[in-house]
């Protein structure tokens, strides 16, 4: 149809012309409402981000104090299992405080002993890092 039909009829419908290939002979137009149209597209960018981001491995952190006891580490290492098993990527920390700067080689051992208990569902990514008063190594899945 000519242009002039095409505009009466988007006048009458209270809508937008929109040329859609403009490089076609004669060019492809489309009768929409430009407002509705780039709402649409605005939303469906935003759920391409979200999906995006939900794709991507999140780093959790799970801090210890030197001074746990066996129960509550079982607990942390159920969590770290739990966050492994859902691709997150963790962040052991060994948190000392006070004089048990000290004593650095009880944290070596309690890490090494929180990466024995995950057995092989972990991969120790790195040697383990001393950062002020944490002593700190990642793990992701095996």
């Amino acid at each position: 149809m000519s242009s002039r039909e095409a505009q009466k009829i988007a006048n009458e419908q209270g809508v937008d012309l929109v040329e859609i290939t403009a490089s076609a002979n004669p060019p492809v137009v489309k009768v929409i409402d430009w407002g509705k149209f780039q709402y649409q597209k605005m939303k469906e960018q935003a759920r391409n981000r979200k999906k995006a981001r939900e794709k991507q491995a999140e780093l959790k952190t799970m801090k210890i104090g030197l001074k746990i006891s066996e129960n509550d580490l079982s607990i942390k290492v159920r969590k770290i299992t739990k966050f492994l098993e859902d691709g997150d990527h963790v962040k052991i920390m060994i948190v000392f405080r006070g004089r048990e700067m000290a004593h650095k080689e009880l944290g070596q051992e309690l890490l090494d002993k929180v990466i024995a208990l995950l057995g092989d569902t972990a991969i120790v990514e790195g040697k383990p890092n001393f950062a002020g008063r944490n002593l700190s190594v990642g793990i992701r899945k095996k």
